[in-house]
C-alpha cells in the first residue's frame, strides 16, 4: 500500500469511494471485503492527512492577516 501515500487527495477520495460502493453493494467474498476495507482505512487516513496540511496552510495565511508572506509547504507539512 505504499502506492496511496504517492496518491493526490483526489485520487485517493476517488479510490476511497469505489471501495465504500464495493462494500455497499454486499456481494464481496469475505476476504476480499477485509482486504477492501483495510485498504479503506489507510486511504481515509491519507485523505485525512491531506485535509489537515491544506488547513495548517489556511490557517497560516489567515494568522499572518494582512502580512501575507506564503511559505510553501509540502503536502506532508513540511516547509520547502
Amino acid at each position: 500500500m505504499d502506492e496511496i501515500k504517492n496518491l493526490k487527495f483526489e485520487e485517493a477520495l476517488k479510490e476511497l469511494e469505489l471501495i465504500v460502493r464495493k462494500l455497499e453493494e454486499g456481494n464481496t467474498p469475505l476476504e476480499q471485503a477485509i482486504e477492501l476495507y483495510e485498504k479503506g482505512a489507510v486511504l481515509r487516513k491519507h485523505c485525512q492527512q491531506a485535509l489537515d496540511d491544506a488547513k495548517l496552510r489556511i490557517d497560516k495565511v489567515v494568522q499572518d492577516g494582512e502580512k501575507i508572506d506564503l511559505v510553501p509547504i509540502q503536502l506532508d507539512g513540511q516547509a520547502t
